[in-house]
């Protein structure tokens, strides 16, 4: 059976900010959703409650049933959800396979350090950093670094991942390899995922459903193609004027 997150009208305020109104939606091992929206309605906060960084205002989370929402981050990791950062936030003064080696522990699969590193080596194979695990992950390019969070993320053995903006700020030929490596990944390991991003290519070359968000509620959910063309999805993007303009 495979895990399921379902987020349930969840809010989240920051005193007189409400940053998530509301939100709700299923996570599925397996299966990969985009979550897009503009800049300032709630995605990352959202992904901060989702992996237990934040505690929801009101609202509950839960996985297979359980609720999971009151629980730190770390017993969150530990039940199977895993999240990443928009900035990277490796150990610089660490080796890249010591940095994996890590969330290898952290995730609760590997409590021997030896074991933890030698998972390091595999993963960071699968992620095509191998020759770079002895190397300070403090020297690595934006790249390299996107990577190594991708495969900290692998590394505790999550059922599901939560992935913060990681093709931004990618040329061309790095996305087009980041999303092959992705996509090769995910068919061979299985795990589900809830993307935020602002890079279309990849949210509509990955994502089974996308969901999109303005001043954190849900204002769309379907396909790729369908929220494409919804009308409040132009205007949440676009503004009232530009979206209603004559072509």
């Amino acid at each position: 059976m495979s895990l399921r997150v379902v987020a349930a009208d969840v809010h989240k305020s920051f005193g007189g900010v409400h940053a998530v109104r509301g939100l709700s939606l299923d996570l599925e091992e397996g299966r990969v959703v985009g979550l897009i929206g503009p800049n300032g309605s709630g995605k990352t906060t959202f992904l901060g409650v989702l992996s237990g960084a934040l505690k929801a205002t009101s609202g509950s989370v839960t996985l297979d049933g359980r609720r999971i929402d009151r629980l730190s981050a770390d017993k969150v990791v530990r039940f199977g959800i895993a999240r990443t950062h928009q900035i990277p936030r490796p150990f610089p003064e660490m080796t890249v396979r010591e940095n994996v080696g890590v969330a290898a522990m952290f995730g609760g699969q590997h409590r021997d350090p030896q074991d933890a590193l030698n998972e390091a080596s595999r993963v960071l194979s699968l992620v095509g950093l191998e020759a770079s695990a002895d190397r300070s992950a403090g020297v690595l390019t934006a790249q390299e670094r996107k990577r190594l969070e991708f495969a900290r993320a692998i590394a505790t053995r999550a059922k599901v991942l939560l992935l913060d903006e990681i093709f931004a700020g990618l040329s061309p030929d790095e996305l087009r390899a980041a999303i092959g490596l992705f996509q090769k990944l995910q068919q061979e390991l299985g795990f589900g995922a809830l993307i935020v991003e602002h890079v279309m290519r990849a949210v509509f070359a990955l994502s089974d459903r996308v969901v999109v968000i303005d001043e954190g509620r849900k204002i769309a959910e379907g396909t790729p193609q369908d929220v494409v063309r919804d009308s409040a999805v132009i205007e949440a993007y676009l503004g009232v004027d530009e979206a209603h303009a004559p072509p």
